[in-house]
């Protein structure tokens, strides 16, 4: 039996979820801040009791692997590499924006006759984590990182309907105007993985558990603070 574990962390919602079979059979989430990791291998944890199964009775683990939160991603995949060593089975990475496309097609939010989803990870201020995907899920742009201005993405909206989900939505609502533009302001979830993870397994694209890191796009930096301490 094919079953594959699931873990999302790279934005505010920590989730997990057990694919058996191509169909998601438990699943946790919280959106408690700053909670991921306390919370990410506990998931785990229950999903599995939940089945009466182990690490070492799943096919693989898959963890999301950014664009995101530096913390979040580092506890995601730290937890799916850990699952791995310890069951011996193999790691599957899928992008965090992929997963968002995905939501928006299974869970049939996109606005009629959609031409674009254009998934939006918040990176502070006016700027996001973003790419251009068709409404059938393929990506026609490269992930990068954007400062949103009144003119981003006019092409597309040009051609017809375009929807812009993930946590990084709402905030472009007042800057794009366009009447073609529909917003879902949302977090990636472990169940929305399920499609992507097992085409990634059964392709064997299987990730190298030593060394494998997430996408971080833009590099953390850390910032000394302007208070005054003496």
């Amino acid at each position: 039996m094919e079953r594959i574990i699931l873990i999302e962390t790279a934005t505010a919602l920590c989730s997990a979820a057990l694919a058996e079979n191509g169909s998601i059979v438990s699943y946790r989430e919280s959106s408690e801040p700053r909670a991921h990791a306390s919370k990410t291998a506990v998931f785990v944890k229950e999903i599995l009791e939940e089945r009466n199964l182990s690490a070492k009775d799943c096919s693989a683990v898959c963890v999301s692997m950014g664009p995101g939160s530096y913390t979040g991603l580092r506890v995601g995949v730290s937890t799916a590499k850990g699952l791995c060593f310890g069951a011996g089975i193999p790691l599957l990475a899928v992008g965090t924006l992929d997963i968002l496309v995905m939501q928006a097609i299974t869970e049939e939010i996109l606005p009629e006759g959609c031409r674009y989803i254009i998934p939006m990870i918040d990176a502070r201020r006016m700027e996001v984590y973003t790419a251009v995907f068709s409404a059938d899920g393929r990506q026609v742009e490269e992930t990068a990182p954007l400062v949103v201005t009144e003119d981003s993405f006019g092409r597309y909206l040009e051609e017809g309907p375009v929807l812009f989900i993930g946590d990084g939505a709402e905030k472009c609502r007042g800057t794009i105007t366009s009447p073609n533009a529909s917003f879902c302001q949302c977090c990636p979830k472990a169940s929305a993985m399920l499609l992507p993870a097992i085409r990634e397994y059964k392709e064997k694209r299987f990730k190298d558990t030593a060394y494998f890191e997430p996408f971080y796009l833009k590099e953390f930096v850390a910032t000394s603070s302007r208070k005054k301490l003496f």
